[in-house]
């Protein structure tokens, strides 16, 4: 699973009644994208992924369902340029994630009260794909495997609809 020069990470897919995808803007920049964290020493990815669910968007994990995750771990390098400190502090020139989808199961309140990184500054509810238009660029081969990875399972869930 670890992989020297890549941070272990969880990235969420949250999908609402409606069939729409919860993706977040970064805090000053013109950048959107799905929640994610990285995983604690000790921690499983499942755990992590709950708790940065919460963290991260407020979303408590007695208020979705899991619907699947990516068998495969999926990895991408930030730019340089790109990097911040505690990323550069531990030598990580990129991320390698595993990808979980989770469906709401009762109304929430989206909120970034939690987040100690103060990520987010604002979110939206988009169509499935919608994301892959909006994120950066150097994201954007490892959104494509996931989501096409996990897309079967956003279809089965709301084939009875």
């Amino acid at each position: 699973m670890k992989e020297l020069g890549y941070r272990l990470n969880v990235a969420l897919v949250v999908i609402n009644k409606d069939k729409k995808v919860l993706i977040c803007k970064r805090r000053n920049m013109n950048s959107w994208q799905f929640p994610q964290g990285g995983i604690d020493n000790g921690e499983s990815p499942l755990k992590s992924a709950k708790r940065e669910l919460f963290e991260e968007v407020g979303i408590p994990s007695k208020s979705v369902k899991l619907i699947n995750s990516t068998k495969d771990w999926f990895k991408y390098e930030v730019p340089s340029k790109s990097r911040r400190r505690n990323f550069l502090d531990r030598k990580f020139k990129g991320q390698k994630q595993k990808w979980f989808m989770f469906k709401l199961i009762e109304d929430v309140e989206i909120t970034f009260e939690n987040d100690p990184a103060n990520e987010f500054e604002e979110y939206m509810w988009v169509s499935y794909w919608y994301p892959l238009n909006v994120i950066v660029s150097f994201k954007q081969k490892v959104y494509c495997q996931a989501m096409n990875s996990l897309r079967n399972s956003f279809h089965d869930e709301f084939s009875d609809v």
